[in-house]
């Protein structure tokens, strides 16, 4: 499955870049993340429970930050298994300084199986649509509110 979009941030790309980089602000803006601990250089281990549709459940894995170029690109992989099934994803971040803020642009793929694959193109693709509309949403509202720096 393809995922591409963009999203327009309000803050300066430097301070995105961190925002995105920093383990402590991305837990916050991960949905339902409930755990990301370092686990090596620029990777984390990660537990997540999500509540839509048939992905529902908790699953554990890895979100790894590599091909970093401050303040401007980087590739995000992430791998998960839980009872509904795995995902296996990596797409590309760039960031982009714009008059009123940062625009974030992101392609990627992923993979998924299990019983999570079973529900279908249209609902997986939903469903990351939601995920990641959520962690752009928390981002925003990090920026806004000035705790990221």
């Amino acid at each position: 499955m393809k995922i591409e979009g963009r999203a327009q941030l309000p803050g300066t790309r430097e301070q995105v870049w961190q925002l995105f980089t920093d383990p402590a602000q991305l837990q916050k803006l991960l949905p339902g993340a409930e755990k990301l601990e370092p686990d090596g250089a620029d990777r984390y281990k990660i537990s997540v429970k999500f509540g839509i549709a048939a992905i529902s459940g908790k699953y554990s894995g890895s979100v790894e930050l590599a091909d970093q170029k401050p303040p401007s690109s980087l590739r995000m992989k992430v791998d998960g298994k839980g009872a509904p099934g795995f995902m296996k994803g990596e797409g590309r971040l760039e960031l982009r300084e714009k008059s009123d803020g940062t625009e974030v642009r992101y392609a990627g793929e992923a993979q998924v199986g299990g019983l999570i694959a079973s529900v279908g193109q249209r609902m997986m693709e939903a469903a990351s649509k939601k995920i990641i509309q959520q962690f752009f949403e928390a981002a925003a509202a990090e920026l806004q509110s000035g705790k990221a720096q």
